[in-house]
């Protein structure tokens, strides 16, 4: 049984590999400051994107994006500016996306990903 860490980093692997797939540019993985950690940085072709990752075994205590509560946003957009003043990646949008993903008992991971989760 993996550890929290373990579960999280390995949500985190899905959530970039998922991306990538996408045809986002990943940029920065687990930035951290004062006021806390970014999960994921992206490009989007001009649009610089937060992205969120959470990951559960289950959904016995909800959906994993329903973890992203209105207090975590706020957070989530300090951090944001944090990241931009330290460093020099600039575009004309910037999105926050959440990525839910659900490990289930076979193996397989369910990934919900909600592009523009909030503003």
């Amino acid at each position: 049984m993996p550890t929290t860490a373990e579960l999280g980093s390995h949500g985190e692997d899905l959530a970039v590999t998922y991306l990538t797939d996408e045809g986002l540019t990943v940029l920065d993985r687990n930035w951290r400051c004062r006021e806390g950690e970014l999960d994921v940085v992206a490009r989007d072709r001009t649009t610089l994107v937060f992205c969120e990752v959470k990951t559960r075994r289950g959904t016995g205590y909800g959906d994993p994006v329903e973890a992203v509560t209105y207090a975590k946003q706020r957070r989530l957009r300090v951090l944001a500016q944090r990241w931009l003043a330290a460093h020099d990646e600039h575009a004309p949008e910037v999105r926050f996306d959440v990525i839910g993903i659900v490990l289930r008992a076979d193996g397989l991971a369910k990934v919900t990903h909600l592009p523009g989760a909030f503003s």
